[in-house]
């Protein structure tokens, strides 16, 4: 992975601007050529700012946001993942991991509180950045998911705790399809707190450095706040609750292709089938369809830590149950690899997982993921 230190500091800017104005910390990913797609620098440079400012009275909230128009945060280099797997450089994959996860626990638990504001992109590792944060700001612009079954993984970063408390089954829908959620679904499932329209995040950053009053920042945001459109997996909540409260993944299948068509509403959800699925209105069918073209072992896996997720007791134990499953992968199955190679590297879009199918996955297969032990513990 490329961090600035590869060319001279002259001409090249810091991946994560540390800063602060009046009272408030602000944490700048930087990195918008790359949709600020995390790296290992980046993700020392936010722990060690959080670091710095905990016990510092000087400082009273904490802002994290993007460089560019495009998004908080595309997620993890998952290309550069790729290749450490491939080289056979574990020890850097784990670090990576621990790193990360340790970062999104600190959000989690910080003592001050923390914005996040998830306008545009904010995927994956940019989750574990956004959703753990006090205070989560969303846009028109915002497009949140946890994608990671599109490439043969499963969600990380604290996510299975996101989605295993999002209402209903939403949860598992949103980690079977890599379901992208615009504001108003995030603000349904348990991802944001506040909608603020793009065109006034300058003035509420300015509000939150420059407050004149004690006021605390959750008020100073709701000055800003505004109803967004109904949120389109709130009106599908019905069959979504139905159909993914099945016992396992082909249970979910059948109830799905059991399912009638939805009346048209103002709007269907959008979330389940992404840009390359079947369009802004999927049907029960159509999100069939999309579960049994993706990876096997991933949707067995995340169904099972999503479930697992929902009976632990805090972020930390469920980036622990994630760290197992993660390295599983990156040890021991070869999914992974070939996910990002289909849709990032070569992008043919045709991977070839193995198993290719759920009838030739046994019935234990969730099994080895959930009880794998780290060469590494993730704490410690």
């Amino acid at each position: 992975m490329s961090t600035v230190e590869d060319a001279p500091s002259a001409a090249v800017e810091p991946e994560v601007l540390v800063r602060t104005e009046g009272a408030l910390g602000r944490i700048t990913l930087n990195r918008p050529r790359a949709l600020n797609a995390l790296n290992v620098g980046m993700i020392r440079a936010v722990h060690a700012a959080l670091d710095a400012w905990r016990d510092d009275s000087d400082v009273e909230i904490v802002l994290i946001d993007g460089a560019g128009e495009r998004g908080l945060c595309a997620g993890g280099d998952v290309r550069a993942l790729r290749e450490q797997i491939l080289a056979g450089h574990s020890e850097d994959t784990v670090e990576f991991f621990r790193e990360e996860y340790a970062m999104n626990a600190a959000i989690a638990e910080y003592p001050k509180p923390i914005v996040a504001i998830a306008d545009g992109i904010t995927m994956g590792g940019g989750i574990g950045v956004a959703g753990h944060a006090a205070i989560r700001v969303v846009t028109e612009r915002s497009q949140l998911a946890m994608p990671e079954v599109r490439i043969g993984f499963t969600p990380d970063v604290g996510g299975t705790w996101l989605l295993a408390h999002a209402p209903g089954r939403l949860g598992e829908y949103l980690a079977l399809t890599a379901g992208t959620m615009d504001g108003s679904d995030a603000l349904y499932a348990g991802f944001a707190d506040f909608f603020v329209p793009s065109e006034r995040l300058d003035a509420l950053r300015d509000a939150l450095a420059h407050r004149a009053d004690p006021t605390g920042p959750s008020e100073i945001v709701m000055l800003f706040d505004e109803t967004p459109d109904p949120s389109p997996l709130a009106a599908a909540r019905a069959w979504i609750d139905e159909a993914f409260a099945a016992g396992t993944v082909p249970e979910i299948i059948a109830r799905l292709r059991a399912t009638p068509a939805p009346e048209p509403g103002p709007r269907a959800p959008e979330g389940g089938v992404g840009r390359e699925g079947v369009g802004s209105a999927p049907t029960p069918a159509a999100i069939a369809d999309l579960l049994d073209s993706l990876a096997p072992t991933a949707l067995v896996v995340t169904l099972d830590a999503v479930r697992e997720a929902r009976a632990m007791g805090s972020v930390r134990e469920a980036l622990a149950g994630e760290y197992r499953r993660v390295l599983w992968f990156v040890h021991h199955h070869p999914d992974l690899v070939e996910g990002i190679r289909a849709q990032l590297v070569d992008k043919d879009r045709n991977p070839r997982w193995d198993p290719q199918t759920l009838a030739d996955l046994a019935p234990d297969a969730a099994d080895a993921a959930r009880d794998y032990v780290p060469p590494v513990p993730l704490w410690g």
